[in-house]
C-alpha cells in the first residue's frame, strides 16, 4: 500500500512537471524567436503567434497594481494556493483519478505562469486565436493548462460523477 501511495505521488508529479515544462519550453522558444510584438499567422488568420509580456494577470488584469501589491496577489497569493493544493492533491487518498490529474493540470500551469512573474517579472503570452467574429486574448501554455484542468473538474462536477473532494 505504501508503495502504491509512492507511485501515485510521483504520477501526480510527473503531470505537473510535464506541464510546467511544456509551458516553460515554449515560452523560452517564443522569447529567443519571436520579436516583442511580432503578429505571425501560423493557421490562415485562425491562429497568430506573438510575443506579448503581460504584467499582470489574465488578460493584464493587475498590470497597474503598485509593485507590493503584485508581489501579494500575483505572486505570494498563487504559491501559498498552489503549494496547499498540491499537498492536499498528495495527501488525499481515494481521489478519482480523474480529478486528480485535472487539479495537476492547474497546479502546473499555475507554476508555469507564476515561475515567469518570479524570473522575469512579467509572462509570456504567445498564442491567439480566432474564428469568425470569436477572438482570444493572447495566451500560453500555462493558460491552456489551467483552463483544461478546471474545464474537466467542471465536468466531472457536471456529470455528477461521485467524487471524493
Amino acid at each position: 500500500m505504501r508503495a502504491q501511495k509512492k507511485l501515485r505521488g510521483l504520477g501526480i508529479l510527473a503531470v505537473v512537471i510535464l506541464n510546467i515544462s511544456c509551458d516553460q519550453i515554449s515560452k523560452d522558444l517564443v522569447r529567443k524567436n519571436v520579436h516583442p510584438s511580432d503578429y505571425i499567422e501560423v493557421l490562415e488568420h485562425h491562429l497568430i503567434l506573438t510575443n506579448v509580456e503581460n504584467t499582470g494577470a489574465m488578460l493584464g488584469i493587475g498590470d497597474q497594481l503598485s509593485p507590493t501589491l503584485k508581489i501579494i496577489i500575483l505572486q505570494l497569493l498563487p504559491l501559498m494556493v498552489l503549494l496547499a493544493l498540491l499537498i492536499r492533491l498528495l495527501q488525499k487518498t481515494g481521489m478519482d483519478y480523474r480529478l486528480v490529474i485535472a487539479f495537476a493540470f492547474v497546479i502546473g500551469g499555475g507554476i508555469g505562469n507564476l515561475w515567469d512573474r518570479v524570473m522575469y517579472g512579467s509572462v509570456t503570452d504567445f498564442f491567439q486565436i480566432k474564428l469568425g467574429v470569436l477572438k482570444t486574448g493572447i495566451f500560453n501554455m500555462a493558460d491552456v493548462s489551467i483552463s483544461c484542468g478546471m474545464l474537466f473538474i467542471l465536468f466531472l462536477i457536471f456529470r455528477q460523477q461521485k467524487i471524493a473532494l
